[in-house]
């Protein structure tokens, strides 16, 4: 895949649909306690696109400022979590990987705030270990 890979994804409902362009900048999974909550799951797997690779359409997202300088977004209608946007990463979205159309085809390559991990949940290089 290139720069003019193009993939695309949706909610739940389909009420919201995005598409990305070229390849994410990075695909990682995040243990941190406001990913675990905002989307009631052990971890997230997010892959990060510059602001301009990304369009949506469909319905507008609702948008949650869940901690200083962050904002979640997503569909108002089924509650999928979609978007992350942090002022630490201007420029960049972050989109769950699991919302895309073939989630498989972007595996994650790493794990970040891995201190705060559930202790029953395995990280990317343990999971691969026992393989």
């Amino acid at each position: 895949m290139d720069d003019l890979t193009i993939r695309s994804g949706r909610c739940l409902c389909g009420a919201v649909r995005f598409e990305t362009r070229g390849e994410p900048r990075f695909v990682s999974n995040c243990h941190c306690e406001t990913c675990r909550r905002a989307s009631s799951a052990p971890s997230v797997t997010w892959a990060g696109f510059p602001d301009g690779q990304v369009r949506f359409s469909g319905e507008t997202m609702i948008a949650y400022a869940s901690s200083p300088g962050v904002t979640r977004s997503f569909c108002g209608r089924c509650g999928s979590p979609l978007a992350f946007k942090g002022d630490r990463w201007p420029g960049e979205i972050h989109l769950t990987v699991c919302a895309f159309d073939d989630a498989a085809s972007m595996p994650p390559q790493s794990d970040h705030f891995e201190n705060e991990k559930l202790p029953w949940s395995a990280l990317l290089g343990a999971a691969h270990a026992g393989a």
